[in-house]
């Protein structure tokens, strides 16, 4: 570590986002979460924001997605676009029959989600599959991918309130064709913080304690060298006090996340930009928090009871699953991707259904319209990678 002063400049965006955010007051810290974030400090010394990151998300006991905080949902901290409407899922099922048929239609058909929640994209898919009658139900076998053990358990009680369960089973990583689906959760990866050095070289920022025993930020020096070694592979020079992020966990999560995928699909959905767009100085840090669809960019506040966010580079996505032997189609937009699919045709027989009422189906069109507006989830980043083709 360095002796850096600690870093008062940060606290300008933070307040700027404050004054602009009206929104009920945020809880207080996880406060055995708060005591063991301050006891590894203390024995350590300065921490990684990824290792913050990792405790503030996914402590076993404590952890913002472990500990059945809120999450996903109209009454959550964020609205994804499986939650908006099953719509959505209907639509994805027809991106996974497309792989089943490439794939000649094999018997067994593995469907492994991660970050699953509570099953709003298991419904999703499963339930457009038997709308439609389509001959893929014969093969599917669904496996959620969740970190915590009770939203697994709500996940199977929502898909056996509507006879789904059937397709559901116990997630594994035998080798099997299918499909890895990865809606809005490489977002949620841990990431490092780093900083431009005014010589072009690169400084990490920790989190350390202030005088008041309060989180603040420290400069250091990186804490490995593969932070250089990413941006440099990507063409990337942060400007000297330019803050972003690094998301190292990309590599592991894309080479682990595939192992068991025979031949198939790596679906990534998420907010994301290529390398040379994610660190364009005109950017800044990405590094965002929710709760209660409030937006604001203070990790330090409501530990381990807010959402942590941070923009994926899409281009260590690629890289990563180039690696692991998958081949890259085009990227585009969720909007594209879904219209591409017939997200609006699906939409124009629901409207012709008599099992639907008016309400449900404004309901469904105000769901549609988000999801294709590129100003809301319409505009997030597609990233379809193929194995076995």
């Amino acid at each position: 570590m360095s002796d850096e002063p600690r870093i008062p400049s940060l606290d300008v965006g933070l307040r700027r986002v404050r004054e602009l955010d009206r929104g009920a007051p945020l809880p207080p810290s996880d406060p055995e979460l708060v005591a063991k974030i301050i006891d590894e400090i203390r024995a350590e010394g300065p921490m990684t924001f990824a290792r913050f990151m990792e405790l503030a998300l996914y402590d076993p006991e404590h952890g913002y997605y472990v500990a059945g905080t809120a999450g996903p949902g109209r009454e959550g901290d964020f609205l994804t676009a499986p939650e908006g409407h099953p719509i959505f899922g209907w639509t994805i099922a027809r991106r996974l029959e497309q792989t089943w048929t490439g794939l000649d239609r094999p018997s067994r058909f593995v469907v492994r989600e991660h970050g699953a929640g509570t099953g709003a994209r298991a419904h999703g898919i499963l339930d457009g599959l038997r709308r439609s009658g389509s001959d893929l139900l014969g093969a599917i076998r669904y496996q959620a991918v969740e970190a915590s053990p009770a939203r697994l358990a709500a996940l199977r009680e929502r898909l056996v309130g509507d006879g789904l369960d059937a397709w559901l089973e116990p997630a594994d990583d035998s080798p099997a064709p299918g499909a890895v689906i990865a809606n809005e959760l490489l977002d949620a990866l841990p990431v490092h913080r780093v900083e431009g050095a005014s010589d072009g070289s690169l400084l990490e920022l920790f989190v350390t304690l202030g005088e008041d025993g309060a989180f603040e930020w420290v400069r250091g020096e990186p804490s490995t060298d593969d932070l250089a070694a990413r941006l440099d592979a990507e063409g990337v020079q942060l400007q000297p006090g330019q803050v972003a992020e690094i998301g190292l966990a990309i590599d592991d999560w894309v080479r682990a996340a595939v192992a068991g995928l025979e031949a198939g699909l790596l679906l990534v959905i998420d907010y994301g930009h290529p390398a040379k767009e994610l660190y364009s100085p005109q950017r800044g840090s990405l590094l965002r928090t929710y709760h209660r669809h409030r937006v604001h960019d203070d990790p330090f506040v409501a530990v381990g009871r807010q959402d942590l966010t941070a923009h994926v580079d899409l281009t260590a996505v690629e890289r990563a699953a180039a690696a692991a032997g998958l081949t890259a189609l085009p990227p585009t937009t969720q909007g594209r991707f879904l219209a591409e699919l017939g997200l609006g045709e699906l939409l124009v027989a629901l409207q012709t259904d008599g099992r639907t009422d008016l309400a449900g189906y404004l309901e469904a069109r105000a769901a549609v319209a988000r999801m294709l507006d590129p100003r809301a989830t319409g505009g997030f980043a597609v990233l379809q990678l193929e194995r076995g083709r």
